[in-house]
């Protein structure tokens, strides 16, 4: 069985940052093996994708909206994906969820991903 945990989610102003992490465990699970990606979920809107990491962290993806401001990275020695947040907007308040998806490319297709963290809520007020 595979956990994906979210932490570090909060209530920060317009301009702040924040700093996601995402913990990975399982028996069977090899985190190295995973393309990793981060969603988010505001209040009456669909999921949608934020970015994603290869599985040996050499490239990564971001969606328009977050481009220049959201970093990803990973640590496969410690089975952890981070999300740095800066000069946040109030339209990035959303629950942030972590995945993970056993394949080779990254993907923006939510329906690709195989395991889902719980969320974690981002708030940014103005």
């Amino acid at each position: 069985q595979v956990q994906l945990v979210e932490s570090g989610g909060g209530l920060v102003q317009t301009g702040g940052s924040l700093r996601l992490s995402c913990a990975a465990s399982g028996v069977t699970f090899t985190f190295s093996n995973y393309v990793m990606g981060w969603f988010r979920q505001a209040a009456g809107k669909e999921r949608e994708f934020v970015t994603a990491i290869s599985r040996r962290g050499g490239s990564t993806y971001y969606a328009d909206s977050v481009k220049g401001r959201f970093t990803v990275s990973r640590d496969n020695a410690k089975n952890t994906v981070y999300l740095q947040m800066n000069s946040l907007k109030p339209e990035d308040t959303a629950v942030y969820y972590c995945a993970a998806d056993y394949g080779v490319s990254a993907s923006s297709y939510n329906g690709q991903y195989d395991y889902w963290g719980q969320g974690t809520q981002v708030t940014v007020s103005s």
